[in-house]
C-alpha cells in the first residue's frame, strides 16, 4: 500500500507506462492496454475492460478471490 501511494504521487500529472500483473498496480489508469500472447486484446479503463474483455474480467474476479480469501 505505502508502495502504490508512492507511485501514485511519483505518477501524478505524468505520462507513465506503467507493465504489471497485479490489478492493483493499474486499476486506476487512464488507459490500460491488455495483451495476450503478444497482442492487445483489450484497451480502455479499468470498467470498460471489465465490460468488454473475458479474459481480463477473469483476473478481476481471480485477483478479487485471491485477496479475500
Amino acid at each position: 500500500m505505502m508502495v502504490q501511494k508512492a507511485l501514485d504521487q511519483l505518477m501524478a500529472n505524468r505520462t507513465t507506462l506503467v507493465i504489471a500483473h497485479r490489478l492493483s498496480t493499474i486499476t486506476n489508469a487512464d488507459e490500460i492496454y491488455f495483451i495476450e500472447n503478444g497482442r492487445v486484446t483489450g484497451q480502455g479503463t479499468h470498467q470498460q475492460l471489465v465490460k468488454t474483455t473475458p479474459l481480463y474480467r477473469e483476473y478481476v474476479k481471480n485477483q478479487s478471490a485471491t485477496s479475500n480469501g
